[in-house]
């Protein structure tokens, strides 16, 4: 079966519902998962490691009360909470991550979604950044887009914009009340057809089933994201999810390859609770997922950038430069124009 999944992944197929279950379900060793999965990084990505940074342009007090976020309606959680930080501050930190290798810099903000005066505000923080540090990648998440604001963030220098379906449609209601799973969706198409590279990845260890994360994978794959962030559940006190530890390193590697199969030539991100749920496996991650964040997360401390840094190097990894492009090169070859049949010669076949 993984030889199985290896030809289908380096032909940019859409693998089995039944390879994919079987893969989660554990009947294959771990070690022989991971090896097959590397066999699909390496050949699309080498052994190049892409550095992301999040810089939390405002934190805290967000009216959505979506389950697992410790900046929910409702939490109780011991979080940082503040209104738009200074642009000449966001562009600093930004900086400083850019410094240490970092490729992609993703401007966040609680919230539903921007009103105008958020996007000119986001539209001044990339401009700042981008003034400094013209090679770098401006991802933006920002929640629910109206219309014409990607088109407004492209304009202002942003690259992508990261949007999470989170979990698996079916289930989006136990998650989250406020907004729909269609909403989420809606907001990637918007972000795509304003020239934005879409971003868009799940949460896993929230209870979903195996057959709930592969409907998720394959809706992910419907929506033809260039990057897919992969975050497992940091278990925050104070929101409702904040008891829930179910994750393992095994699963979580698992899960891990099931993304990669179904996104051979896509970036896969290793994000949120990788530290407290691979520990000691994340340099066998990084055989299967091409890109991580370096430092913290929105509201929770992550591994210090030095020791991510070691860690890649450890694990015989190199950190993706500003001037090598991440994605490999489109497949025209696989676009064949048709010269038969209809409109044709009727000799030709």
């Amino acid at each position: 079966m993984l030889e199985e999944l290896v030809q289908t992944a380096r032909n940019r197929e859409l693998p089995s519902r039944t390879a994919m279950l079987r893969l989660l379900a554990g009947e294959d060793e771990l070690v022989d998962v991971v090896a097959a999965a590397f066999r699909v990084r390496r050949e699309f990505f080498g052994r190049r490691v892409k550095l992301n940074t999040i810089v939390n342009l405002k934190s805290g007090l967000c009216p959505e009360d979506c389950s697992y976020c410790s900046q929910r309606l409702g939490s109780t959680a011991d979080i940082l909470k503040y209104s738009w930080i200074d642009p000449d501050e966001a562009a600093q930190l930004a900086g400083q991550a850019v410094v240490a290798g970092v490729k992609r810099v993703c401007l966040v903000a609680s919230g539903r979604g921007p009103g105008d005066r958020d996007i000119r505000r986001v539209e001044g923080v990339i401009g700042r950044v981008k003034d400094e540090h013209p090679g770098v990648e401006v991802c933006v998440c920002l929640g629910l887009l109206q219309d014409g604001q990607a088109e407004r963030l492209r304009d202002a220098g942003a690259y992508a914009y990261s949007h999470n379906l989170n979990t698996s449609e079916q289930r989006y209601g136990e998650i989250c009340t406020t907004h729909t799973y269609a909403d989420r969706v809606e907001t990637l198409r918007r972000a795509t057809m304003g020239g934005l590279s879409p971003c868009s990845g799940a949460i896993f260890g929230m209870g979903e089933s195996d057959e709930e994360i592969v409907d998720l994978a394959f809706a992910l794959r419907e929506l033809d994201p260039d990057s897919v962030p992969v975050n497992f559940l940091i278990p925050f006190e104070g929101t409702p999810l904040g008891g829930r530890w179910e994750l393992t390193p095994e699963r979580c590697l698992r899960i891990l390859a099931l993304i990669r199969f179904c996104f051979p030539d896509v970036e896969v991100r290793l994000a949120g609770g990788r530290e407290i749920h691979l520990r000691g496996l994340q340099a066998m991650a990084l055989h299967v997922a091409n890109s991580i964040f370096l430092g913290d997360y929105l509201t929770s401390e992550g591994q210090p950038g030095a020791d991510d840094l070691q860690l890649i190097a450890d694990a015989g990894f190199t950190v993706e430069g500003l001037d090598h492009p991440t994605l490999p090169p489109a497949r025209h070859d696989l676009v064949t124009l048709r010269h038969r049949g209809a409109g044709t010669h009727p000799h030709n076949p």
